[in-house]
């Protein structure tokens, strides 16, 4: 039924599956939507959908800046016409006064959560993903990793097997993906703006991404301190986390268990 959506850029992806100790085990062939054509602007649409989802609503109060009896002299006094304060020469009530009213304040009513169709979420979040097997694509992102295929696939086994900071360490150098979580340490920075005042002083870049069916796993515990480390469970992975600020490419692991969850997720009708 969504045969006219999709379009197929490549054939089937074949990547290896490593253990625990990063030890090749097996070949196996990626779902099918990891050979999709990746439509930039239908991720970036999705993106934009799913970051205003998030924002709340603000607004200003009604009376804000009006408070006042200020009233205008009217002519004749040589000075302009402005609501002063009564008994005095201070400006209020007006938008150019100290403590007076906002031109255009924010209303409430604004709509700020741009919406997107069902279809396109569907397919947008599917492209980002055929995006993450692409290493010519992640490489554009920014990132930076010596594994010949992508995505990474590692056994489930890991997420037991896998349990301290300094071993998943190893095995992210084994897989070829450590050194994405050192550029990412090494480009914290400070933030422009008055961000710095309001506890948000750094800004990191996004390394690795870890889709795992247990995010309270002992693997995933070890590694979402990293440094750009962001770590999903298969049935809330959405363009988000596969192409931050809507640029896809991100590097990306997935377990044997997530990939099967992704599978039965996206379980549609493809040509």
């Amino acid at each position: 039924m969504y045969s006219t959506l999709f379009l197929y850029t490549r054939g089937p992806v074949i990547v290896p599956v490593y253990n625990a100790r990063g030890e090749k085990v097996e070949d196996i062939l990626l779902p099918k939507f990891f050979s999709l054509y990746v439509r930039k602007d239908l991720i970036r649409r999705v993106f934009f959908s799913e970051f205003t989802a998030r924002l709340q609503p603000k607004g200003r109060d009604p009376m804000a800046g009006r408070r006042t009896s200020a009233v205008s002299l009217g002519p004749g006094y040589g000075v302009a016409r402005v609501p002063r304060i009564k008994g005095t020469m201070r400006a209020a009530l007006v938008n150019m006064a100290r403590g007076g009213r906002a031109a255009h304040p924010p209303r409430v009513e604004k709509r700020l959560h741009e919406e997107v169709n069902k279809k396109e979420r569907l397919l947008g979040t599917m492209s980002a993903l055929a995006a993450t097997s692409m290493p010519e694509m992640v490489r554009a992102r920014g990132h930076v990793f010596s594994a010949e295929k992508l995505p990474v696939i590692v056994d489930s086994e890991v997420l037991n097997a896998v349990t301290t900071v300094k071993e998943a360490k190893e095995l992210l150098q084994k897989l070829g993906l450590y050194e994405d979580i050192v550029r990412a340490k090494e480009r914290r920075r400070w933030k422009a703006g008055k961000g710095k005042m309001r506890g948000r002083r750094y800004v990191m870049p996004k390394s690795v991404l870890f889709i795992v069916e247990d995010h309270e796993s002992g693997f995933a515990r070890s590694v979402k301190g990293l440094p750009g480390v962001d770590v999903v469970e298969p049935g809330l992975v959405s363009v988000l986390q596969l192409a931050p600020g809507g640029e896809p490419g991100r590097l990306t692991l997935i377990t044997t268990g997530a990939l099967k969850a992704l599978e039965e997720r996206f379980k549609v009708e493809l040509p």
